[in-house]
């Protein structure tokens, strides 16, 4: 049975990779977590090509969770989203690694992508102390 996606989008790879490997850890290793992070020469930023290909690879055929960091992370899974058509990705407005750690253990559980996006959504209200 196919499982939703998850992309990982910041302006820092390193931050990006991270999270997408504490997620997947937590999530079994059973959910395809990847990380768009960075500009394409290593830089801080988002690159627009690093986010399709990585939405590319993660969808297997239940759909993709997108989860970005900040502001023009935002912007740049917005305009590609904007120029897909036929493809079933959803951006969440979530905190970046409580929602990345909430959305994989979901869509480890076999969850569709509306379930996986709330569970991610819903983390605003982890609290943690």
């Amino acid at each position: 049975m196919p499982q939703v996606g998850i992309v990982l989008v910041s302006h820092s790879a390193r931050l990006a990779e991270g999270a997408a490997d504490l997620a997947a850890q937590v999530g079994g290793g059973t959910v395809t977590v990847l990380a768009a992070g960075g500009t394409d020469d290593g830089g801080l930023g988002t690159s627009a090509d690093k986010v399709a290909r990585a939405l590319h690879s993660a969808e297997a055929g239940a759909g993709v969770l997108v989860l970005p960091d900040l502001g023009s992370a935002v912007l740049t899974v917005r305009a590609l989203l904007a120029d897909l058509t036929g493809a079933s990705v959803v951006l969440a407005d979530a905190p970046f690694v409580e929602g990345a750690v909430a959305a994989t253990v979901t869509a480890a559980a076999g969850a569709n992508l509306t379930a996986v996006a709330e569970a991610a959504e819903e983390a605003w209200h982890a609290r943690k102390l």
